[in-house]
């Protein structure tokens, strides 16, 4: 195991990333109590599953097909080509509601939550004072009064209530038993019309839309994680009705060649969509990622995080970032990448020099027919066009130990069926980064 690396400046950070390079490591990971497992997790494992990681104190699923049968590549066939069903149990929800519910939440999300109607979504950030990323969910508004947070990576409910301590807001904060599956892929629609009917069809983007399957009460979006066409499954009490829900998905999708799969990081990379704790932290500020967008210039209530977030954006726009690296989209050579990364990668600025960044999510793309990655480089080195050497494990390196070129370009790699906020506000021409 190689020692860790402090040629890369992480001054800005309290805890820099870890840097070692310490390759794929031969564990084997313990299940046990102190983890839980969702309501699909038997489900998971019926479908195949053999890999999983840990998501919000859940247990995840991250692989069905073997690398022996083709791996991961072959889920993304299924997913760019027919309909894939992932288990995102993960994606904890977290209802608040109460009289107070759209003054809490706005105050706990850099967006202006009151422009948010009932039964739409949207995708939000919520920062702690210092403007660090806390989580990064989807937000269901499913009544006037009543919010769900749909996490991401972090857990945000102690958060939330620790916000709320002396009831500053008549508000009630609690996990509730709800449990999402993502039906992603072109064939999509289809699957969901069959299950829901014609109205699937009208459903916007971030739209909700409230039904039953098999008699079992969910909520759906026309929201996912892939920047393919897709949708996600909210089924209330999941403890009670995940075989019935599930198995009725499965039977519909057949005619459709569903296929249960693991959330599709590759195709999320090239849509350039961002994963928590990978690309971004409670270390990191909105625009280092491309979040600009979030932290509206317009919005007038308090918000935890605000003043911290309007001077780094003056300090920004007066040539001083407060920060040493920002993500950026790169093109890099080597022998396709074709599984998740068990590092951050390293990023040299010449062929010969020490390295000065770090790759966050790396992926071969079959449609770029090349290595893709985000990463965080310094800020000398982010326009696009500019060259790179990227340290890849010898598994991928076309030379052992000889990092391999980069370029820097822009993000998406490629469009989005779905596109979101930061592409909506690219094709109108206005800067999305701050």
């Amino acid at each position: 195991m190689s020692m860790n690396v402090p040629s890369v400046d992480q001054s800005d950070r309290r805890v820099p990333i870890n840097l070692r390079q310490s390759g794929w490591t031969p564990v084997q990971m313990l299940v046990d109590t102190r983890i839980r497992k969702s309501p699909y997790w038997h489900l998971s494992a019926e479908a195949g599953c053999w890999r999983a990681s840990v998501y919000n104190r859940m247990y995840h699923p991250r692989g069905y097909v073997r690398p022996e049968d083709g791996g991961a590549m072959v889920e993304y066939d299924s997913l760019v080509n027919h309909v894939t069903m992932w288990n995102v149990a993960v994606e904890r929800q977290i209802q608040v509601k109460g009289p107070g519910a759209a003054d809490f939440v706005n105050f706990v999300i850099t967006r202006d939550a009151t422009k948010i109607p009932p039964m739409r979504a949207r995708y939000v950030i919520l920062c702690n004072e210092a403007g660090g990323i806390l989580n990064d969910p989807v937000l269901l508004r499913i009544a006037e009064d009543e919010y769900w947070f749909s996490l991401s990576d972090s857990d945000l409910m102690f958060w939330l209530q620790g916000v709320n301590v002396g009831r500053r807001f008549d508000v009630e904060i609690n996990e509730i038993d709800v449990a999402p599956v993502q039906i992603q892929g072109p064939k999509s629609v289809d699957l969901m019309t069959d299950l829901f009917g014609p109205a699937i069809g009208e459903l916007p983007s971030y739209g909700l839309l409230a039904g039953q399957v098999e008699g079992c009460d969910v909520i759906v979006s026309q929201t996912g994680f892939s920047g393919e066409k897709g949708y996600e499954i909210y089924l209330k009490d999941a403890s009670i009705h995940a075989e019935t829900m599930w198995r009725a998905v499965l039977a519909a999708g057949e005619r459709h060649q569903l296929a249960v799969i693991a959330p599709a990081h590759h195709r999320r990379i090239a849509a350039g969509i961002l994963s928590w704790g990978q690309d971004m932290d409670v270390e990191t500020l909105p625009f280092q990622v491309n979040l600009g967008y979030q932290v509206p210039r317009t919005k007038e209530a308090d918000y935890i995080g605000k003043a911290a977030l309007e001077a780094a954006r003056d300090a920004i726009e007066a040539g001083s970032p407060p920060y040493t690296h920002t993500l950026v989209g790169m093109r890099l050579g080597g022998r396709p990448v074709d599984d998740y990364a068990p590092d951050f990668w390293l990023i040299s600025d010449s062929e010969d020099g020490d390295p000065v960044g770090y790759v966050t999510s790396p992926w071969y793309s079959p449609e770029l027919e090349g290595n893709i990655a985000m990463g965080h480089v310094p800020l000398r080195c982010t326009e696009v066009g500019t060259r790179l050497w990227v340290h890849l494990p010898d598994d991928y390196a076309d030379s052992p130990g000889v990092p391999v070129p980069a370029e820097v370009v822009e993000m998406p790699f490629r469009p989005s069926v779905n596109p979101n906020q930061r592409e909506l506000l690219k094709a109108r021409g206005l800067d999305a980064a701050v």
